[in-house]
């Protein structure tokens, strides 16, 4: 049995234990606050400190500066330059990307319709090559064709996308674009210098197995470097006449030169004449 005395004196301590617990939570809650303002500070003492660098949104190269130290800049306008970068300028510094980089380049209107329906196919290839190693392409991926065409000069533009981990281009620098819509498989290749023009169209001389030349008109295609594709008019294995044409007359006698050096194409020049 709990007396009265006893049951009071239970009751007053566990109300002093209830109102200290309160007590600590109250506590605990004011600590958090604290806490929570502690945090706030620091973060705004992180946005301010962060005001004191400009960050580039991309990788890539610096360029040169275009303030020096002790420059006075204001967001959006123009630096004070006392050194020797001097005038107005609103742009601090210039950063190109340089891997992957971007090539930009045009076509004709007319190969317009074309290049659309092979980019939807996704067979569309770039070749992209410097001016001194033209034997050396990259390939791109077309990644930007204009939404107008330019009405001044009839073209439309485009951008490759091309990886440059060895930074061999260079941002600015002029390259060789080749645009591939398709591939010809078994193509037969002539040189440039082969095909001669006539009022009856393109023709070349073709060597005939007793040594006679035939003048058979041809149909070329597009132009491979110092090669043309014939489309028809020569079949693969035949020889053609490269040099010496004014002195070929249809059915007349011709011989093979041998070339000069091991580097040069063996080509069929003109003989004697029947």
């Amino acid at each position: 049995m709990v007396s009265v005395e006893q049951y009071e004196s239970l009751k007053a301590s566990l109300d002093s234990l209830n109102a200290n617990v309160e007590a600590a939570r109250a506590a605990v809650h004011s600590a958090d606050e604290a806490i929570k303002v502690d945090a706030a500070a620091i973060e705004s003492a992180k946005v301010q400190l962060s005001y004191c660098y400009i960050r580039s949104p991309i990788d890539g190269r610096a360029g040169q500066r275009l303030v020096d130290l002790g420059n006075v800049v204001n967001p959006g306008g123009s630096g004070n330059s006392s050194g020797s970068n001097s005038g107005n300028s609103n742009s601090l510094l210039v950063i190109e990307r340089l891997d992957p980089i971007y090539a930009d380049f045009t076509i004709s209107q007319n190969n317009l319709t074309q290049v659309q329906q092979r980019m939807t196919a996704g067979a569309l290839k770039v070749e992209v090559r410097l001016p001194e190693s033209p034997d050396t392409p990259v390939d791109g991926q077309p990644t930007f064709l204009d939404n107008a065409v330019q009405h001044a000069t009839g073209t439309v533009n485009l951008r490759a996308t091309i990886a440059n981990s060895d930074h061999r281009f260079w941002p600015g620098r002029f390259v060789n674009i080749r645009l591939v819509l398709n591939t010809i498989q078994q193509a037969v290749l002539i040189p440039v210098s082969a095909p001669q023009m006539s009022a009856n169209g393109s023709f070349v001389y073709v060597v005939k197995p007793d040594s006679t030349a035939e003048q058979r008109t041809v149909s070329l295609g597009q132009r491979q470097g110092d090669l043309i594709v014939v489309d028809s008019g020569v079949q693969p294995g035949e020889r053609i006449i490269t040099a010496g044409q004014l002195g070929v007359t249809p059915g007349g006698k011709v011989k093979v030169e041998q070339p000069r050096n091991a580097g040069e194409s063996a080509a069929v020049g003109a003989g004697e004449k029947k």
